[in-house]
């Protein structure tokens, strides 16, 4: 999630500020790049690069910075023209202090709920791929390599085969919960 919050975060920046031609040109790239399947491209490159831990954290990191992409560009969108951005670009301030010392503090709450909520979707990614064996391999534990793995005890010992789709379900909901609280808790409009 850290690669995503960072490439997202950089594009919707650019996205967001300059607006124009920079923002039209990333914008599509985007759009081009959420329109592709993810699962589907991430099958494909972990075909093609074998899966380590490595590799998985950087292609779910890489395939998953859209969404927060989307989110920053319409936080700058919307701080940018505040007062107390154009009494920073009057005083003279270069654009990358207006960027990160001004707007992205005020976009930071919805960053961090975009970061909650893309976790639990990783965490479903990476199940999802170590499952069909792409993903972690053995020894390493995973909890798709738990519920691939109890599959061979589903007539015998089907209880093996519920407590990994257990911790999964609860892992991503406990995630989504704390994605909503902080939006809830951040969120000033909220509170009212």
């Amino acid at each position: 999630m850290v690669i995503s919050i960072l490439v997202g975060t950089l594009v919707g920046a650019m996205a967001g500020y300059y607006g124009g031609v920079v923002d039209m040109v990333l914008m599509r790239l985007t759009d081009a790049l959420m329109s592709v399947p993810s699962l589907f491209l991430l099958l494909i490159i972990l075909t093609i690069f074998q899966g380590g831990i490595v590799t998985i954290v950087l292609v779910l990191g890489l395939t998953s910075w859209m969404g927060v992409s989307r989110i920053v560009r319409g936080e700058m969108l919307r701080w940018k023209a505040e007062d107390f951005v154009e009494a920073e670009r009057s005083l003279g301030a270069k654009n990358f202090r207006i960027i990160f010392k001004h707007i992205l503090p005020n976009a930071f709450a919805s960053i961090i709920v975009a970061a909650s909520l893309g976790i639990a979707k990783a965490i479903l990614s990476e199940s999802s791929l170590s499952y069909l064996g792409l993903g972690i391999q053995p020894p390493t534990p995973s909890l798709g390599n738990m519920l691939m793995n109890s599959q061979i005890y589903v007539w015998n010992a089907p209880i093996q085969a519920v407590w990994p789709g257990v911790l999964i379900l609860l892992i991503v909901i406990c995630y989504n919960s704390l994605g909503d609280g902080l939006r809830v808790a951040l969120d000033p409009r909220m509170k009212q």
